[in-house]
């Protein structure tokens, strides 16, 4: 059989926040199906680990380190009418790989992990080549959402970001067979902008063996996210602000633990809150989400499917989260969650929970039966490998041709 090239804008392993875990299961995925050549760029150290890993899960494997000419790149995408995210991921290695591996293999199909990858999609190679872009989120709006919370002039510049971004993503059906989203509330406003082409939703999953129900004393809350992340470290901080205080006030014991890899300033500061804990990275995530009684998602800006929430729910935790997290997620409030917005809300749910332990096992039995059901890994890639067979085995001549 052929083989697959999957194209990916950062290193999928470890599996250990959003765009990883997907890419990674995803890959994992492909490769059941037969040979799969990954060809990945890198913005952090590569250990031994992961190239032992990817390399038997792959029949060729490129791994192709970021420059420190990446912000350079990402200023002249800009000046020349581009998006930043073009430029960030530009790579003259990976055209080369790209290159080399198109004049001795033909390949089946592709997939690109992220719309800031289809410029590669126009290398002579791959012309003719059926695509998919697995494009998970609209970029284009949470750099929207970005500049409308935002002050100038950074709120200038995230957008124009989603202005070009938009542009970039609305052609997307000319140059691929299909593009995939996340959730039925990203495909909707895709389909806003971009009418044409094939458009299918692929949702996340949660590695249900991996992330599983613990029985140890629980107190106190926890956040767990990548903490140098916009949307978790404004989310975290207004939780801190404007929720925390009167929760420690009315009950003096409470904790809340920060969970979560690069900690920036306005994280760190944070400890200096009565009753908050800065943990930063750890090697393991469950044993925070184990001992902790209410699992806390206060996202303001928000896109897609949030793995912080399928982890929590497949743990049995009690999750409050507030609106913009759960937008993506079919999981309903006051059944499986919890959903909060203003502050009263949020200090009155928690405080109820962590007085109610019955109701926290209701909830938390409730969740992990919900991404049982709807979140298993194979059972949420099944839609992708029957749209990868159906594009493939299509006859050019029923497709756009791409340009």
């Amino acid at each position: 059989m052929d083989p697959i090239l999957y194209l990916v804008h950062r290193l999928p392993y470890p599996p250990d926040k959003g765009d990883r875990i997907r890419a990674f299961h995803i890959l994992k995925h492909l490769a059941r199906q037969g040979p799969v050549h990954l060809a990945t760029l890198a913005d952090e150290p590569i250990s031994n680990e992961a190239r032992a890993t990817l390399a038997e899960i792959c029949e060729s494997l490129a791994i192709i380190p970021q420059s420190s000419t990446r912000p350079f790149r990402m200023l002249w995408s800009l000046a020349t009418g581009r998006t930043a995210s073009e430029g960030a991921f530009d790579s003259r290695a990976l055209r080369q790989i790209v290159e080399s591996w198109c004049r001795t293999h033909r390949y089946r199909g592709c997939v690109v992990s992220a719309s800031s990858l289809t410029p590669y999609l126009r290398l002579e190679g791959l012309r003719g080549v059926p695509a998919i872009v697995d494009m998970v989120d609209v970029d284009s709006q949470k750099w929207l959402d970005y500049a409308a919370s935002g002050r100038p002039p950074k709120s200038w510049l995230y957008r124009l970001e989603g202005h070009r971004l938009r542009r970039l993503e609305s052609e997307l059906p000319v140059r691929a067979r299909a593009v995939t989203l996340v959730s039925d509330a990203e495909a909707d406003i895709y389909r806003q902008f971009a009418h044409r082409g094939r458009i299918e939703v692929i949702t996340n999953g949660v590695d249900l063996d991996y992330f599983n129900p613990r029985d140890e004393p629980e107190s106190g809350c926890v956040f767990v996210g990548a903490l140098d992340y916009w949307p978790n470290v404004d989310g975290i901080c207004w939780f801190c602000r404007e929720v925390w205080p009167e929760i420690h006030r009315r009950h003096a014991q409470a904790r809340l633990s920060i969970v979560g890899r690069r900690p920036v300033a306005a994280v760190r500061r944070l400890a200096s809150c009565p009753g908050v804990e800065i943990v930063g990275p750890v090697p393991d995530v469950r044993p925070y989400y184990a001992r902790a009684a209410v699992v806390v998602a206060p996202l303001r800006i928000a896109r897609g499917v949030q793995n912080k929430l399928l982890e929590a729910l497949a743990m049995s935790k009690a999750l409050v989260a507030s609106p913009p997290t759960i937008a993506g997620l079919k999981a309903q409030p006051g059944i499986h969650l919890l959903k909060a917005n203003e502050p009263e809300e949020w200090q009155e749910t928690i405080l109820r929970l962590l007085h109610e332990s019955t109701w926290r096992k209701q909830l938390g039995e409730a969740g992990r039966r919900f991404v049982e059901k709807h979140h298993h890994w194979d059972r949420c890639l099944e839609p992708l490998g029957r749209l990868l067979d159906e594009v493939t085995s299509a006859s050019p001549s029923s497709h756009e041709v791409r340009k």
